[in-house]
């Protein structure tokens, strides 16, 4: 089976999408919400409101059934009305079943939102490939899947059915994927870097040879042959689509795959070497710190200590599956 290496990406991160809340609202409303600590998502199920970005001059307009991606840790207000007073969050939604408020006066707004915790030290690669803010409009072509997405989210919700916690965390994971689908369709112009190269189907094939097999020690011509360029061509547009050449990309993905067994395996160094087609655990351990600026041993000391805990052995081919 052919590799998916935009899967690889949301495994290495870990992202575990989660739908935390929602609100009904009516007549002259607003709500400020804390720095998120997450990347967090909602959804206009009903209505329109306005999002306000701290330190961004203008408000975005939200009409029903539009979905966002917030990867900036500013506070935000969503308001009904741009002269309300904001009510507190945290204090609105403190000891609601469900995380559940009824603000105002009937039920002219109706939302729901959550939140993508991602691991501690990949996630960051995700986030930082994220703008701060997507925005899914409801009248984008994309709209008729995250309309059925939201649809199925809110019927969970609502009717209370066995195993709605586990339901509702899949298709918030759906959700969250086809956010970012939508996204990377129009980013052609944006810096997207490795998930944008991740969806170019001129170098998913070759990406995804480098991710099926990170330890084969491959050529620029093998690679620009998957790609069906000149060797030339591939490497300017993989540069420019990814912001690394090739070859460099291998590398630090190969980085990153020994940062994760390190830190949740006990994967030798040696075995680490050989699976990633280093020749010696010497040459593996020169490769890691060039890279990281730390030794294997050290990350892998500095991550024990940090979750406090001490990794089980297992093949490294645990280790690294993705």
């Amino acid at each position: 089976m052919e590799g998916d290496p935009f899967s690889d990406f949301l495994r290495l991160a870990d992202a575990q999408p989660t739908i935390s809340g929602g609100f009904t609202a009516g007549g002259s409303w607003a709500i400020r919400f804390p720095r998120p600590e997450y990347l967090k998502f909602f959804a206009l199920v009903k209505g329109q409101c306005w999002l306000c970005i701290e330190d961004e001059e203008t408000p975005v307009r939200v009409e029903e059934g539009d979905v966002f991606l917030l990867s900036i840790q500013r506070p935000f207000v969503l308001a009904g009305d741009l002269e309300a007073v904001p009510l507190d969050a945290t204090r609105l939604f403190a000891g609601k079943l469900n995380k559940t408020a009824t603000l105002g006066e009937g039920e002219d707004c109706i939302q729901i939102g959550g939140h993508v915790r991602l691991d501690p030290a990949n996630g960051e690669l995700l986030a930082g490939m994220l703008p701060p803010l997507i925005h899914v409009q409801a009248a984008s072509k994309q709209a008729t899947v995250m309309k059925w997405l939201l649809d199925q989210l809110v019927r969970e919700r609502v009717d209370g059915q066995p195993g709605a916690t586990l339901v509702s965390g899949q298709l918030a994971q759906l959700l969250f994927v086809q956010i970012l689908r939508v996204y990377l369709e129009t980013c052609e112009t944006q810096p997207c870097g490795w998930l944008r190269a991740a969806s170019d189907k001129r170098l998913g094939p070759a990406m995804a040879l480098m991710h099926d097999d990170p330890g084969r020690s491959w050529q620029l011509g093998e690679l620009a042959k998957a790609a069906a360029m000149s060797r030339t061509s591939f490497a300017v547009h993989f540069k420019s689509v990814a912001g690394v050449a090739p070859l460099a990309y291998l590398t630090q993905w190969r980085m990153l795959l020994a940062q994760r067994a390190l830190r949740t395996e006990g994967t030798t160094l040696s075995q680490l070497a050989d699976h990633l087609g280093y020749g010696s655990e010497s040459a593996f351990s020169n490769a890691f710190k060039r890279v990281t600026g730390v030794s294997p041993a050290r990350y892998r000391g500095q991550s024990r200590t940090s979750l406090g805990e001490t990794p089980k052995p297992t093949a490294p081919e645990a280790a690294l599956a993705h």
